[in-house]
């Protein structure tokens, strides 16, 4: 890749973090097509996405919880919560609700990108690419209706599990299901964009590992060019986030958003 290659890359995904870091999605779901049109192998986009979309994540997740957002700190006494009621008991009490719906997206979605991976190689893609475009639109149709339902547990289960596999499929569809999944199910948006920051990096780490053992990686040149950029954008997305002031509008600006990648999805797989 010449100089202005790298360049135009590092942009592209530092562009892509900072939409997905402040709004809760984005990242893979631009990225992912825009390389393979560029002619990259998408044995190589997966990976690499997976891989700097973690990186990105966790840094900001950090800056979510730093700016208030949302709640990943633990409680006071955890030691001795932890000698007196035991592990599931202590985590049930001493642990954010924030926190507790990352790890149950987390737990879920795990073992959802490892089958993604492997029904990735058998499927044909325009079968999984319809799958998603369908799912996302439905989920933005729903936000637009302002539809909202009562949370539960149950509802961030499927939550976890359908977002995991559309991420271990295809790179992207991660964050348009988890963050509107949420509001659907009646968490706020910015508690919403900063959970789904946070529960999106142990899944990709997991699908990356996946592909690694499976095919291996033929170059690690992409994954370095993209984490540079997601790095930058990962520590301005969540400043962004806290600058929201009014919740309907964002959450009418996310279902919008969400709506249009839906359509976009569609079409693409169809008509383009």
């Amino acid at each position: 890749m010449s100089s202005a290659e790298i360049i135009l890359i590092i942009s592209v995904a530092f562009v892509c973090e900072l939409l997905d870091s402040s709004l809760g999605m984005l990242y893979g779901t631009i990225l992912s097509p825009v390389l393979i049109i560029a002619g990259f192998d998408p044995l190589v986009v997966v990976p690499s996405i997976l891989l700097s979309q973690a990186i990105g994540g966790s840094i900001a997740a950090i800056g979510h919880h730093r700016v208030k957002n949302v709640d990943f700190g633990l409680k006071e006494d955890i030691t001795k919560r932890l000698s007196d009621l035991g592990y599931i008991e202590t985590f049930r009490r001493s642990t954010s609700r924030d926190l507790k719906v990352v790890f149950v997206i987390t737990c879920c979605g795990i073992l959802a990108t490892i089958i993604a991976v492997l029904t990735a190689i058998s499927i044909p893609k325009v079968v999984l690419k319809t799958y998603i475009g369908v799912l996302v639109l439905a989920m933005g149709i729903i936000l637009l209706l302002r539809s909202r339902f009562e949370f539960s547990w149950k509802k961030i289960f499927g939550i976890g599990i359908l977002s995991a596999f559309n991420k271990g499929i295809s790179g992207g569809g991660f964050g348009p299901v988890v963050t509107s999944g949420q509001l659907i199910s009646g968490r706020e948006s910015k508690r919403s964009i900063g959970t789904t920051t946070l529960s999106e990096a142990p899944i990709c780490i997991t699908g990356f590992l996946t592909y690694i053992i499976i095919n291996g990686l033929t170059t690690w040149n992409l994954v370095l060019i993209l984490t540079a950029g997601a790095i930058v954008g990962a520590i301005i997305g969540p400043h962004i986030t806290a600058k929201f002031k009014s919740e309907k509008k964002l959450r009418l600006g996310l279902g919008i958003l969400v709506t249009l990648l839906g359509i976009w999805t569609l079409v693409k797989t169809w008509l383009i």
